[in-house]
């Protein structure tokens, strides 16, 4: 991988990785338009560069994170779930689903599915978690449950905790936030995990390409999270939905078929 590519990887991570659209999807479809090889370093690669993304939620929300300690347990709790589901699945998440473009366009396209029914059918009631400290412990292991969905690349961490805070009753700006914090723990278990399985992939160049990556997604995420968050204030996931599932049919019928 050369360092143009890990720019444009980067760029695609540090805008996708908060939306429902799946990032981990976009870098493996983007991954075979660029023709890089599938080798243990580029998948290695596809996981270690959303810690740049997840650093621009350190940053942005490092008050938030000091101040409701409160809430660190749930946190936990609905961290779980998806760290006991990648420690037991980690050689067929890295080996199998991350090798297959196909399972990911049929993940992009029935996640888009489920997006536009559950904007439809889903009516915020005035009762429902606005404040994350209120966060029940039920909720938070519901939220993470469907979090651990998000294994399967294409499915979109972001939208399967947002649906997820969603559905057991958390409003939807809450949801937004809670999906962007659960994702720290999350990613730098996952990248942490990759990491000991696979220092011997990385030499030194392939470490500067990958530091490349890493800070390109990280500029491009504070810009991204800002918007998506004044986005969410005016707009339902609609438009993420059908995004998705025309990104899939264009992907099918130009790169596969």
């Amino acid at each position: 991988m050369d360092y143009l590519s890990a720019i444009i990887l980067g760029i695609i991570e540090g805008i996708t990785e908060f939306l429902p659209i799946s990032s981990t999807g976009h870098l493996i479809l983007a991954s075979k338009i660029l023709q890089l090889p599938s080798t243990e370093f580029v998948k290695s690669f596809e996981i270690i560069i959303q810690l740049g993304a997840i650093l621009a939620i350190v940053v942005l929300y490092w008050k938030t994170l000091l101040q409701k300690r409160d809430y660190w347990p749930k946190l936990f709790l609905a961290f779980l779930p998806t760290a006991l589901v990648g420690f037991t699945l980690y050689p067929f998440i890295k080996n199998v689903l991350l090798s297959s473009p196909l399972i990911t366009l049929l993940t992009l396209f029935g996640g888009g599915v489920v997006l536009i029914v559950i904007e439809f059918l889903h009516k915020e009631q005035e009762h429902h978690t606005t404040d994350l400290s209120h966060l029940s412990t039920r909720q938070a292991i519901l939220i993470g449950l469907f979090q651990s969905i998000a294994i399967i690349p294409g499915v979109s961490r972001a939208g399967a905790t947002i649906i997820g805070a969603m559905l057991v009753g958390t409003k939807r700006k809450t949801a937004v936030e809670f999906s962007f914090i659960l994702a720290i723990p999350t990613m730098l278990a996952a990248s942490a995990l990759d990491l000991m399985q696979s220092m011997d992939v990385f030499t030194k160049a392939n470490v500067s390409v990958l530091g490349v990556g890493f800070l390109t997604s990280f500029l491009v995420a504070i810009v991204a999270v800002k918007y998506f968050v004044r986005f969410i204030g005016h707009h339902t996931f609609i438009s993420f939905g059908i995004y998705r599932i025309l990104l899939a049919i264009i992907y099918l019928f130009f790169f596969i078929l």
